[in-house]
Order: structure tokens, then C-alpha cells, then sequence
């Protein structure tokens, strides 16, 4: 439920800021930190709820901001800008918590020169994954890196990503950041690209490659990007047969998705779905742009599959939620009550949960009466077993990836409670207890910020940690081929 920009709007950033001095951008940056500091310092609940989890953020919002204004004087471009932010975001390590550009600036698939290769996150290495045909003087595809400008890969990796491309104490960040790891994306805080970097292949003895940018033609960063992470299909959802069994794909949670037609495929095939031979649940690349929509897209999902009257008593309870009782906060959620109201495909699937947004209107208002600083509600007690029979007669392989974000992990709490469930592929993502963004619009106009205002402080996950598939579930292969991938599954089944 982000606000967005209309095209007109977005046009006349884009203009604003190509047309923005260096000394500009200097000082929106200062003005937008100062600001993101203050409203997280008023609003966010970790300021006042006492868990565990609220440490990294009591320890990075003054001492973060200092730390980021002192490079303001080297913001140059939009660009700078835009990564100055991130980096004071990323540095709460909470995913919840993010500054975005509210025009479109650097993609993925962006950088202004590369070594026509790529690298990619594989077992805790860093190896090459790409090589551009017909590049000359390029390590080979599997060599590992093992240092760059004579620093330690471990060392110059959090240099040159950390805070800045991902959170690299996570794996989902070192798998998505490690393209990135040699290609020179115009931030001016860590440079460009090394001028030399040892890599070894087979564990043999490092090789020394001298590392000369190359200009970057059309096509050529899509593909090396591509070629190393998985990158979700154009068409998110669909469901389709492979090896026998159905496999459906669920590659977005987003509100554009394209919910109506998958859910009416999704009735049309249920039989099928259902079969004794099992089937495939593809959560590959899973995020949405709201962890409210997105968890109850997913939730009505499964129950299209297995039914509400089995689930209902298989979702986890969802315990205590602490809310810090601010004016701000409060506006937000009689906002969001309001725009659930005007949806009437919302309406007709979550009406609980709009239920549920009147209360807590309700106790923000008495709490802010009262002079409370927090307050807390119980959350949905689990329900009684109704002892509907499980409708999905084989088994189920549910495949996850660093891609699987916000609503797809609390998707995955319902899932890991079904019989026959078995999640793989590889380690997903991660989120704090600090949940529910809330989306502002910072002084500059180039840039929102997001972060979580309520506390789950009861959530059976603990803050922070990622579904990692068991061994002999977990996916060591190249990612991003498909067939691979696909051939590797049919094997889990026993087939």
C-alpha cells in the first residue's frame, strides 16, 4: 500500500535532480537523514520496546547518523545521494527499515564499467559465475576470489557492499549484493573497480589478474546479473506442469501481480494440485511492497490449496503486538483502514484483518489519551482443530531462495505447519520483529522512507532469522539454470 508516483510526478524528479548541483544534493542529503533520524527516533517502536532486537537499533540511530553525515561532503549526484541513504538505512539491520529513491535511478542491472565478468555468492565464496564471450584476460567461470588491491576478499567485500549494495551479515544480501562485487556502480564512497584481484581455482595457488574496465554495452549486465542470481520470471504467477506434478509459481507477492487470474487458475486446477503424486510450491524471489498485503495473499493462497477449514487451525497464533503510541503511527493506521476499506477485492479476502485495523485505531486513540507510551494488544489465539481431512493427498516441496522476503517468510510460518511440507532450495531472506512499514516522503522529494511501527515481540521466529533448508534439501547448484533447478526437485520426490 505505497504511495507512488504518478508519471508526471516521477518525470519532474528525474528533471529536478539531473538538473541538481553537487552542493545541492549535499544539502538534501543532510536534510534527509537529519529527517529520517528524527521521525525513526519519534515513531519507531524499537525506541521504546525492550527486546533483544532493539538493540542494533538503539545503537545505530545517533551513532549511524553522525557517521553518515560525515561523508555528506562527498555526495556528488543523485546517485550519491540515493547511497548515502541506503547506507544509513541498511546499517539498523533490519530489512523493515529502507530509504528508496522516489525516482528511477540505478537498477540492478546498472554500472557505468565492469571487467566484462561477474561474480556470484556460492558456499561462502566469492566465484565467477560470468564471463562475457570473447573478453580477453578474464579468470575462468568457478574461480574463486581471493583478494583485490592486496586486501583480504572478506575484508574488501564489506568495503566495497556492505550497507551500501546489501546487509552482508545476512546470506540472502551476499547472494543478491555479489554481482556487484566488481563492476563500478557510481557510488563514490568506495570507488570504482580494483586495479588487481587474486582469484584460485580448485583451491590451487591464487593468480594475480590485472582488473580493466570495460564499457558497458546493452544487454551485457542483464545477462551476467541473470546468469548468477535467480531473477524472477516476467509473468510471477502461474501454474504449470513439470515432470508430472504441478508446479506452481509464486515469484511475487506484489498487489500488481496479477492475483484474479492466478486465484481463478488456482480454483480451476485445485484437483490436480492436490494429486497423490505431490507437487511443487515455487516461492523463488517471493517480495511484495507490503508485508500486510503481501501476508495475506499468501495466506489466502494456501488456503486455495488446502482450504481454509484446514488451515485455520494450523496458522501460528499470532501472540502479543506492541505498538508505541504516537500521533504519527496512529495516523498511519487510520490511513491504511482507510484504503483496505476502498478495496473491495481486500474487502471481500481479509475482512478479519480490516476488523482487526478498527481496534487498533481504537486502542492508539485511548492510549494516546491516557498519555501511554506503548501499549499492547493479544494477537489471534490458535484456532481448534475442525478435523477437516488435508485435502493435498502427496507430497509437497515448498522452494525458496535469498529472494523470499516480508510476507513470504510469514507465508512460510503457516506453510512449515502443514503435513508433508519440506522447505528447499536455499537460505531465504531475513526481518526483524518490527514489522508492518509505514512509507514517508522525505524533505528532498528524491527519496522514501519505510520502516516497521509495531513490535511482535511474541512471533515464534525470532527476529532476524532466515528458513534455511536442511541439508539434503538445500540447492548447491547454479541458481539460475532453470533446468537445473527443475531436475534437481524431481529428485526430492523420489522419482
Amino acid at each position: 500500500m505505497t504511495r507512488l508516483l504518478t508519471a508526471v510526478a516521477a518525470a519532474a524528479l528525474v528533471l529536478g535532480a539531473s538538473a541538481a548541483s553537487a552542493q545541492d544534493f549535499r544539502e538534501l542529503a543532510r536534510q534527509d537523514l537529519q529527517s529520517a533520524h528524527d521521525q525513526l527516533a519519534a515513531n519507531h517502536p524499537a525506541a521504546a520496546v525492550q527486546s533483544p532486537a532493539s538493540q542494533s537499533f538503539r545503537g545505530w540511530i545517533d551513532t549511524g547518523l553522525q557517521e553518515s553525515l560525515g561523508m555528506v561532503n562527498r555526495v556528488n549526484s543523485g546517485d550519491a545521494h540515493a547511497y548515502l541513504l541506503s547506507y544509513y538505512a541498511a546499517g539498523f539491520r533490519d530489512s523493515n527499515i529502507s530509504m528508496r529513491p522516489t525516482f528511477e535511478g540505478r537498477g540492478p542491472f546498472f554500472a557505468t564499467s565492469w571487467p566484462g565478468f561477474t561474480t556470484g555468492w556460492r558456499d561462502g565464496k566469492y566465484v565467477v559465475t560470468y564471463v562475457k564471450p570473447g573478453t580477453r584476460g578474464a579468470p575462468p567461470v568457478g574461480a574463486a576470489v581471493v583478494s583485490c588491491n592486496l586486501t583480504p576478499i572478506a575484508e574488501y567485500s564489506m568495503e566495497k557492499l556492505d550497507r551500501w549494495e546489501g546487509d552482508l551479515t545476512t546470506e540472502a544480501g551476499r547472494v543478491q549484493s555479489a554481482p556487484y562485487l566488481l563492476w563500478n556502480r557510481n557510488n563514490p564512497f568506495v570507488g570504482g573497480l580494483p586495479s588487481t584481484c587474486e582469484f584460485s581455482v580448485n583451491n590451487r595457488r591464487a593468480r594475480a589478474y590485472d582488473i580493466k574496465p570495460l564499457p558497458v554495452v546493452a544487454g551485457d549486465l542483464e545477462a551476467a546479473y541473470r546468469a548468477t542470481v535467480y531473477t524472477p520470471t516476467a509473468t510471477p504467477l502461474a501454474v504449470e506442469t513439470v515432470n508430472g506434478r504441478a508446479w506452481v509459481n509464486v515469484h511475487s507477492f506484489a498487489d500488481d501481480a496479477g492475483w484474479d487470474a492466478f486465484n481463478a487458475q488456482l480454483a480451476s486446477e485445485a484437483a490436480t494440485i492436490r494429486g497423490s503424486q505431490g507437487f511443487v510450491l515455487d516461492l523463488r524471489g517471493a517480495a511484495g511492497t507490503s508485508a500486510y498485503t503481501s501476508t495475506a495473499r499468501g495466506y489466502a493462497m494456501a488456503n486455495r490449496i488446502w482450504t481454509p477449514e484446514f488451515t485455520v487451525s494450523r496458522q501460528p497464533a499470532a501472540g502479543e503486538v506492541t505498538y508505541r503510541a504516537t500521533q504519527g503511527n496512529r495516523d498511519w493506521y487510520a490511513a491504511t483502514l482507510g484504503r483496505m476499506e476502498a478495496d473491495p477485492r481486500f474487502v471481500a479476502e481479509a475482512a478479519p484483518v480490516i476488523e482487526q485495523t478498527r481496534e487498533i485505531v481504537a486502542a492508539f486513540d485511548a492510549a494516546l489519551a491516557a498519555g501511554q507510551t506503548t501499549f499492547t494488544l493479544p494477537g489471534r489465539a490458535v484456532a481448534e482443530d475442525t478435523g477437516a481431512a488435508n485435502p493435498v493427498q502427496g507430497p509437497v516441496i515448498v522452494l525458496v531462495d535469498a529472494g523470499c522476503s516480508g510476507g513470504c517468510l510469514d507465508t512460510l510460518d503457516l506453510l512449515t505447519r502443514l503435513p508433508n511440507v519440506r522447505i528447499a532450495g536455499t537460505t531465504t531472506a531475513t526481518d526483524t520483529i518490527f514489522i508492518e512499514p509505514t512509507v514517508t516522503r522525505l524533505p528532498s522529494n528524491y527519496s522514501d522512507l519505510s520502516y516497521g511501527h509495531k513490535a511482535w515481540t511474541s512471533r515464534t521466529r525470532a527476529s532476524g532469522q532466515p528458513y534455511t533448508p536442511e541439508a539434503g534439501l538445500t540447492y548447491r547448484g547454479n541458481p539460475a539454470d532453470e533446468a537445473a533447478v527443475r531436475t534437481w526437485v524431481g529428485t526430492l520426490f523420489g522419482g
